[in-house]
């Protein structure tokens, strides 16, 4: 729920804060369009803003929320879970509550572990708490960034905001793109940490920025609380049966859910034709006494379209739903446009406009707040990139497999064959390998290999003058540099596979304009229960041969919750959920053509001049008269990307549409 913002400076607020921090919160009207709150300490160089949706405590739960004789000043988005058992002890250890809030609880937990207090809270969120006794600012973002939170350091003063428009509407904040970000954004992954904009940063998840007063400037630290540390191989407990992992995967998911039902007005589920979601489902609707909504993306490609699926699991629960039809219409034109900029970056794939179209539908209804299936794949292991991975790595010492190497190479043939579909953008189409990522992970992992491919393809559009900044820059170096070593080192192949792909695809795609930034766009909360962190650390002791199972992904996963899963849904390989390409049908070229021609001409390029009008302008005709499958795959991924640049540039850079 909500949005967050504000700044610290070293030295007095200015004249002009009241209707900077105002401009500034309004900036987060989709994210809370139930009232601001504000706090302005001018002496101090403190403001801070909150735009409320109201989920919890309608009545009494506005914020900033205050303690200790309004000496600790908080604001947060998303919500704690279990809170109120929480509450309730702390209230016997003698701690005072105002509302009925969840998010309060984070004050007393504060007064009574420090820094530590983070540790013991559940959920979703991102926090900005002021403490005047120890003149210290923190910035907290929960474990897996479902929630996001930026930051801009200029001179010494800290601004922050839930979204990076937020930010720019101060006048002290700059609007330009980083070129190294620029060139990340055409191959779809960022470096953990960054954004597509010069100087603003994303918190990265399980961190916590602390910033100090020291005298008449800010002490700034970034510091990590929590990962997901996989445990080295010769640490893992191998002793415990598939029937343990299955029922400790019922038991934590039973427990997750039950957190993420909770809430002051109607909860519902987003519901696809994969195992994610439909467990999501399947489990609400066991815990509810009433039928659970659920709301079912359909899209007029049999190929890419699950609804039949959805629908067979809707009926088999009982479940109200809700279908959205989607077409070449509701992809691209305005909805493609309010796509890019509630999630300011760019998106290989227009799911992510379909997700959009899915949140307003589901406000439209009447709901606030819905339980998604994200996480699961990087937990359970579900990717086709994943399998690859434990296919051609995982099984090479075969003893304790039970698979024989004839079997393991059968499975990788099948594989291959169900995922045609998707090469060139999820699936590279031969192995490639890149010499920092094979000397930090051991071999260069199967997600990232097909963005290495657009890159080739990529790179030579841009201006002369950026890529003469960018002559000595290796992309896929500086991602692979971002990991921690020290998580990687005796981790078995698929450990690192899950881990890398979920400190940067995860936190900048999935969770991005896949999940909050679109759904909160239309003032709606998504709660992906499969990220809790009890049930990510339960996830991690499963051995890997038990979540990749032969040729089975997810094995754990679907042995605990095939009693309410459809048998074809059991039975099913994984396959990815993403909208039907432009290439595939006229009036999707068309209305991509549409965009192109507004925002790829030699005005606009010119303009922006982020590309080679030449070079781009050719890329483009030999893009629109491409037949290859995989080519155009990949090509079309990367329209998406240019386009969405141009359009950023638009919206963010020259500032025309950041009222849009």
């Amino acid at each position: 729920m909500c949005g967050i913002t504000g700044y610290w400076k070293a030295g007095a607020l200015e004249s002009s804060a009241p209707q900077n921090l105002a401009k500034m919160t309004a900036m987060l009207y989709h994210r809370g369009p139930d009232g601001y709150g504000y706090h302005l300490d001018e002496a101090k160089g403190l403001a801070m803003g909150h735009a409320r949706l109201s989920i919890i405590d309608l009545e009494t739960g506005r914020q900033p929320l205050f303690a200790r004789e309004n000496k600790n000043v908080l604001t947060v988005n998303g919500e704690f879970y279990d809170y109120k058992r929480i509450r309730t002890n702390l209230r016997l250890e003698g701690f005072d509550f105002t509302t009925k809030s969840d998010s309060e609880i984070a004050l007393p937990l504060y007064q009574k572990y420090g820094l530590d207090f983070v540790k013991h809270l559940r959920g979703e969120f991102a926090i900005a708490m002021y403490d005047e006794d120890e003149e210290r600012l923190i910035l907290v973002r929960d474990r897996f960034g479902v929630k996001p939170l930026f930051y801009h350091i200029n001179q010494g003063n800290v601004f922050w905001g839930s979204e990076i428009k937020a930010l720019m509407v101060h006048p002290e904040v700059p609007r330009a793109f980083d070129n190294q970000a620029v060139l990340h954004q055409l191959m779809q992954t960022m470096v953990p940490g960054t954004t597509a904009y010069k100087d603003i940063h994303a918190l990265r998840p399980g961190h916590m920025l602390i910033i100090q007063r020291k005298g008449d400037s800010l002490d700034i630290k970034d510091h990590k609380y929590w990962d997901m540390d996989f445990p080295e191989e010769q640490d893992r407990d191998m002793g415990k049966s598939a029937e343990y992992h299955i029922r400790r995967t019922q038991e934590e998911l039973v427990e997750a859910v039950e957190h993420r039902l909770e809430a002051d007005v109607p909860v519902g589920c987003y519901l696809s034709g994969g195992i994610d979601s439909c467990s999501m489902l399947g489990l609400a609707s066991s815990m509810q006494q009433s039928p659970v909504q659920a709301f079912t993306i359909s899209f007029d490609n049999k190929d890419y379209d699950e609804a039949h699926i959805a629908k067979e699991m809707a009926d088999r629960v009982g479940s109200n739903q809700e279908q959205i039809n989607l077409a070449a219409g509701d992809l691209y034109g305005e909805n493609y446009l309010k796509t890019v900029y509630h999630s300011e970056r760019t998106f290989y794939n227009t799911l992510g406009v379909a997700k959009w179209q899915m949140s307003k539908k589901v406000n439209e209804c009447g709901y606030r707040v819905v339980v998604t299936g994200e996480g699961s794949d990087e937990l359970f292991g579900g990717y086709p990139q994943l399998k690859r991975d434990m296919l051609k790595y995982g099984y090479q010492n075969m003893e304790g497999s039970g698979h024989t190497q004839e079997e393991v190479d059968s499975y990788k043939e099948l594989m291959e064959k169900s995922n045609k579909l998707f090469k060139g953008a999820i699936l590279s189409e031969e192995h490639i390998s890149h010499p920092v990522m094979d000397d930090i992970c051991g071999f260069t992992p199967s997600w990232i290999q097909p963005w290495m491919n657009t890159l080739e393809i990529a790179r030579p559009l841009l201006h002369n003058d950026i890529l003469d900044d960018l002559k000595d820059y290796d992309p896929v170096a500086a991602i692979a540099q971002s990991f921690d070593p020290k998580q990687l080192k005796n981790r078995h192949v698929l450990d690192k596979a899950q881990y890398t792909w979920s400190k940067t695809m995860l936190e900048c795609q999935i969770l991005n304009w896949g999940g909050d930034r679109v759904d909160m766009a239309n003032s709606m909360e998504s709660r992906p229960a499969f990220l809790d962190h009890h049930v990510a650390e339960m996830a991690r002791e499963i051995p890997p041969h038990y979540r990749i199972k032969g040729n089975t992904e997810k094995w754990v996963l679907r042995e605990a919750m095939k009693d309410i899963l459809p048998k074809v849904l059991y039975e099913r390989e994984k396959f990815a959920f993403m909208s039907p390409p432009a290439h595939t049908e006229e009036k999707k070229k068309n209305a991509l053509n549409e965009l192109i021609e507004e925002y790829i001409n030699e005005d606009t390029l010119r303009q922006s001049g982020l590309f080679d009008v030449g070079r781009l302008k050719r890329f483009i005709s030999e893009y629109q008269n491409d037949k290859d499958p995989v080519s155009l795959v990949r090509k079309d991924a990367l329209v998406n990307h240019i386009l969405g640049l141009q359009i950023l540039h638009r919206q963010f850079i020259e500032g025309k549409e950041l009222s849009l």
